[in-house]
């Protein structure tokens, strides 16, 4: 079934005024090489009024109707309207939930602090969001006879692991390419469960998009990275989400994590579509979080963006973010002096503790969310953030992706960082004693901790 009061396009974020059909393998614009947006039909979305959108929202969360139980397609016509029903891709992605991080806020002295779980989805992380959408519209391309053998990408560890379960649950082949020895085992064992052409190439994540880029040239593959715009719109179900969990109210700031850049693009491109339709009156700050050792948006930022020069990243705890040459970093800034945006860098030491002390608090933080405490951290140190503000930080992915850098941070084994909340196993003798001995111990020096 389609719905076809409701219409979206591709255009070019230059302002060629180029139109391309959302079902058209493209991914730049023909005519001056910019990157692609899904661009609406506003005056239609207009015609029903911001109540009747939100009364419809609210029905559909958390349904059974298919296909808008799920997060993404519960906003079908803020989203791709066109694709029909029975051609939609999904795991009911989304909806996930806000964890109230009380106890955390309350030590970094912020009243009103919130984590959105984006890694409780089927995959482990917010990938699902925008994949659910491409693989959907690769679906229906394939339904209607286009010749496409594969849908490829490159990856540092998520992006593959999406593609791979919504394509396996389609029934289409998928291709992966990961830089060697760079992912979680985690991560790289996903893409292989589900079928995926695993191919680990002796390179870096910047290295994997050139190859993907030329593999992608045969239209016969379709490319799956976050400059295909289709990614994006799924992702920014995440904005409309934060604020629907909030009765419709605005957060004062959001972070979030940054490696390729289309999720900070995607969650302005969200609560710009809220505030123009009317569901909103004010727009949250929006920070951009990244890794010291993968920072060119961070270097960008001080000079006011005045320029941007890709660079080599070095090896870092997050490495799904561990990128030099970001395809949407056009799409970012844009985003970020739109929404007065802040770009913060975190070092594997301010990380890696930061993960750890969201973990003591109820947490278990993924290494790129761990980047966004850490920025939140600096934040409120430099009073960018006020006690009183409302603050979201976008979990990005799932901490059990990364039990690798759990185990590392406890067992103090983490290159560059100095593990200050380390918490070792005590091993001791099957005494009542002893063990009575140690506990009075340890619930003395814990009273003093966090």
């Amino acid at each position: 079934m389609n719905n076809n009061e409701y219409k979206a396009v591709f255009k070019c974020i230059s302002g060629c005024n180029v139109e391309y059909p959302l079902d058209k393998v493209v991914y730049e614009c023909e005519k001056c090489g910019s990157l692609l947006e899904v661009s609406h039909d506003m005056d239609r979305l207009k015609k029903k009024s911001p109540k009747e959108w939100k009364a419809l929202f609210e029905s559909r969360t958390a349904a059974t109707s298919w296909p808008y139980g799920s997060g993404v397609w519960g906003k079908k016509e803020w989203v791709c309207p066109e694709v029909d029903n029975d051609n939609v891709v999904s795991m009911f992605e989304g909806n996930t939930n806000l964890f109230w991080a009380r106890r955390l806020g309350e030590y970094l002295g912020v009243q009103d602090l919130w984590v959105k779980m984006c890694g409780n989805s089927h995959t482990g992380s917010f990938k699902d969001l925008g994949m659910t959408v491409l693989v959907s519209v690769v679906n229906e391309m394939i339904k209607k006879g286009r010749d496409i053998k594969a849908v490829a990408c490159a990856s540092t560890g998520d992006t593959s692991a999406a593609l791979a379960a919504y394509c396996a649950y389609a029934g289409i082949p998928s291709i992966v390419f990961l830089p060697s020895n760079k992912i979680s085992t985690a991560q790289l064992v996903q893409p292989m469960a589900n079928g995926s052409i695993v191919l680990s190439l002796d390179t870096n994540f910047d290295g994997c998009m050139k190859i993907v880029k030329e593999i992608t040239k045969d239209n016969k593959i379709y490319l799956a990275n976050s400059m295909n715009s289709l990614r994006v719109e799924g992702q920014k179900s995440i904005s409309v989400e934060i604020v629907q969990q909030f009765d419709w109210e605005v957060p004062d700031v959001i972070i979030i994590p940054g490696g390729n850049l289309g999720n900070v693009s995607a969650l302005g491109n969200g609560f710009k579509m809220m505030k123009e339709l009317g569901l909103i009156d004010k727009t949250p700050r929006i920070v951009l979080a990244q890794a010291e050792k993968a920072n060119p948006l961070y270097l960008s930022y001080q000079t006011g963006f005045k320029k941007f020069n890709p660079i080599q990243p070095e090896k870092t705890l997050a490495s799904a973010i561990q990128i030099g040459d970001p395809v949407s970093v056009q799409k970012a800034i844009r985003a970020l002096n739109e929404f007065d945006g802040i770009v913060e860098q975190a070092s594997e030491d301010e990380l890696a503790n930061a993960a750890a002390l969201g973990d003591l608090t109820g947490l278990y933080s993924c290494p790129h969310t761990g980047v966004a405490l850490a920025a939140l951290i600096k934040l409120i140190e430099q009073k960018k953030i006020k006690k009183k503000d409302r603050v979201i930080v976008i979990s990005t992915a799932h901490g059990l992706k990364f039990s690798e850098f759990k185990i590392g941070y406890h067992e103090s084994a983490l290159n560059g960082v100095n593990s200050k909340f380390a918490n070792r196993p005590i091993e001791t003798e099957p005494d009542i004693n002893k063990i009575w001995e140690i506990l009075d111990r340890e619930f003395a020096g814990r009273k003093k901790a966090l």
